[in-house]
C-alpha cells in the first residue's frame, strides 16, 4: 500500500513527467547532432572507384603502348598472397561472384580477395565454435558420436552459406534504396537533359541531388559519370550500370540511352516514358502491399484483439451472473 500510496502521489507523477519531458527534450536537441550521415563516406569510396577506373584505363593504354604505366601500390597484399598461397580462387569462387559483389556496393581491388578470404575462414569459425560448445557445454558434450558429427557438418555448412546471405542481404537493401529513388532520379535527369544538359552532367548533377534519397543510387550515378569519361565505348558504362544494380528498371534505363547513342532518337522523350512507367510501378508496388494487408492482419487480430472484445462485451454478463447465483 505504501508503494501504491507513493506512486500515486501528484508530487512524485508530476516529478516523473517532468523528468521524462526533459528528457524528450534533450534527446531531441541532441538527435541531429547524433545522427552520422555517411554520404561523405559513399562519395569517398566513389572517388576510390574512379580512382581504380583511370588506373585500369591507364593500364590499358599502357599495354597498347600509349601510355607508361604509373606505380601503384598493391592493396591487400597479404590476404591477396593468402589467396594465390592455398589457390582460393580455383575452388571457391564462382563465375557471378565479381556481379554479387558489385550489386552489393563492395568494389575495390580487394572485395573479391576479401569474400574469398571470408568463404575460406568462416566455416573454421563455425566449426571452432561448435568445437567449444562441444567441450564447454554439458548437453552438447552429452550427444553422441553422430550428434556431434552432424553439428559439425552443420556449423561447416553455416559457415559456407554465411557470407553469401550476407551479401544477399546487402544487395535487397541496396536495391531497395535505389528503387524508391529511381523515378524521381528519371524526372532529375529528364529535367537535365530538356534544360540542354549532356547525359554526363546530367548524371553529376542528379547524383548530388538525390544523395540525400538514396546514397547508393548516387554512389551508382557517380561511377557512370566517371565510366562515360574514362572508357572509350559509352555503351560499356550503361551495361556496367545495368549490372552493378540488378534493377529491372535501370536497365531499361540503359537500353534506350544505348539506342538513343546508337541510332540518335530524342533522349527526352524515352526517359519521359520510362519516368512515367517506373512512377506507375512503384504505385503498382504500393498496392500490392496495401493488397497484402488484411490477410497478414488477420492472425494479429485474432490473437490479440478478438481476445480483449469478447472480455468487454461478456464482463457485464458474467458479472451479473454470478451476482445472481
Amino acid at each position: 500500500m505504501a508503494l501504491i500510496d507513493t506512486l500515486t502521489d501528484p508530487r512524485v507523477l508530476s516529478s516523473a513527467l517532468t523528468a521524462v519531458a526533459v528528457a524528450a527534450g534533450v534527446v531531441t536537441l541532441a538527435m541531429p547532432y547524433l545522427d552520422r550521415s555517411d554520404i561523405n563516406e559513399r562519395m569517398r569510396t566513389v572517388a576510390v572507384e574512379r580512382d581504380r577506373i583511370r588506373a585500369r584505363e591507364r593500364e590499358r593504354l599502357s599495354k597498347e603502348g600509349h601510355l607508361k604505366p604509373a606505380l601503384r601500390s598493391d592493396p591487400g597484399a597479404k590476404a591477396k598472397r593468402f589467396v594465390e598461397q592455398f589457390n582460393l580462387d580455383k575452388w571457391l569462387s564462382t563465375d557471378t561472384s565479381t556481379e554479387k559483389l558489385m550489386r552489393a556496393g563492395l568494389r575495390g581491388p580487394k572485395a573479391e580477395t576479401m569474400f574469398l578470404v571470408a568463404r575460406f575462414l568462416a566455416p573454421l569459425g563455425f566449426m571452432a565454435v561448435a568445437g567449444f560448445l562441444m567441450l564447454v557445454h554439458p548437453k552438447v558434450s552429452a550427444m553422441s558420436g553422430g550428434g556431434k558429427l552432424m553439428l559439425g557438418i552443420f556449423a561447416a555448412y553455416l559457415g559456407i552459406k554465411a557470407p553469401e546471405i550476407y551479401l544477399s542481404n546487402v544487395t535487397k537493401k541496396r536495391q531497395e534504396s535505389m528503387r524508391k529513388a529511381f523515378p524521381d532520379s528519371l524526372d532529375l535527369l529528364l529535367i537535365c537533359v530538356e534544360s540542354g544538359m549532356s547525359v554526363e552532367h546530367g548524371f553529376t548533377k542528379v547524383s548530388h541531388e538525390i544523395a540525400p534519397a538514396s546514397v547508393e543510387l548516387a554512389e551508382e550515378l557517380a561511377l557512370v559519370t566517371a565510366e562515360l569519361s574514362y572508357l572509350p565505348d559509352r555503351r560499356s558504362a550503361y551495361e556496367n550500370f545495368a549490372k552493378r544494380s540488378g534493377l529491372d528498371s535501370v536497365r531499361s534505363v540503359c537500353t534506350a540511352l544505348i539506342q538513343a547513342e546508337r541510332y540518335g532518337t530524342p533522349v527526352g522523350q524515352a526517359l519521359r516514358v520510362l519516368a512515367q512507367e517506373s512512377r506507375d510501378q512503384r504505385m503498382t508496388d504500393a498496392e500490392k502491399k496495401a493488397a497484402a494487408l488484411p490477410p497478414k492482419l488477420t492472425v494479429p487480430m485474432i490473437v490479440f484483439f478478438m481476445p480483449a472484445l469478447f472480455i468487454v462485451i461478456l464482463s457485464p454478463a458474467l458479472i451479473r451472473i454470478f451476482k445472481w447465483q
